[in-house]
C-alpha cells in the first residue's frame, strides 16, 4: 500500500466566499434603514434651526425697514443670490439670511415665507413654512412659524411636500414644538 498524499487547501473556496458576502449584504441591508432615519432626523432638526433663523431675520428686517414691516418673501431676507458678490442691504434683499436658505431649499427641506396683513404698506404678520423635498426620504414632518415666534409641527400623514402657509400654521392643526 502506498501512502496517499493529502492535498493542502490554499485560500477559500468559492462557496465560502459567497457565504461571507451574503452575510455582509444581510448586515448592510439591516443597517441602511437606520442610516436613512438618522438622516431624516438631522434634516428635520436643520429645518427647525432654519425657521428660528427666519424668525430672527424677520425681527431684524422689521427693525431695519419699518415702512415695510415683515418681509414679503424669503428672498427679501437673503442676499439676492449674488453668487458670492458683496451684498448691499435693501428691502428686496436685506442680506440677513444665507443664500442657501433664502433660495428656498436647505438640507432636504423646502422653505416659504409670506408677509401679510399690510397696514399703510407695512406687513404686520408673516408665516414661514418648511416641508420635506422628498417625503419619507429627506424628511417627514412639516414645520412652521408666525410672528408669535413659536415653532409648530405637523406629522404630515398626507405626505405633502408643499410648505404650510400662514393660515395653515395659525389655524390650530399644528402642535407647538
Amino acid at each position: 500500500m502506498s501512502p496517499k498524499k493529502s492535498r493542502q487547501q490554499q485560500g477559500f473556496s468559492l462557496i465560502e466566499l459567497l457565504i461571507v458576502v451574503a452575510i455582509i449584504l444581510i448586515i448592510v441591508s439591516m443597517a441602511i434603514p437606520g442610516f436613512r432615519q438618522n438622516k431624516m432626523s438631522v434634516n428635520e432638526a436643520s429645518a427647525v434651526a432654519s425657521l428660528k433663523a427666519i424668525q430672527q431675520a424677520q425681527i431684524s428686517y422689521q427693525l431695519n425697514y419699518p415702512t415695510k414691516g415683515y418681509a414679503e418673501n424669503l428672498a427679501s431676507l437673503g442676499s439676492g443670490n449674488l453668487n458670492g458678490a458683496a451684498c448691499t442691504p435693501a428691502p428686496v434683499n436685506a442680506c440677513i439670511l444665507d443664500s442657501n436658505l433664502s433660495s428656498g431649499s436647505k438640507n432636504g427641506y423646502k422653505f416659504q415665507v409670506q408677509g401679510g396683513n399690510p397696514i399703510n404698506g407695512a406687513n404686520t404678520t408673516y408665516g414661514a413654512g418648511a416641508a420635506p423635498e422628498r417625503y419619507n426620504s429627506s424628511g417627514v414632518r412639516l414645520f412652521c412659524t408666525t410672528e408669535d415666534n413659536l415653532i409648530r409641527f405637523d406629522a404630515n400623514l398626507g405626505g405633502t411636500t408643499t410648505p404650510p402657509n400662514p393660515t395653515m400654521c395659525a389655524g390650530g392643526g399644528f402642535a407647538t414644538l
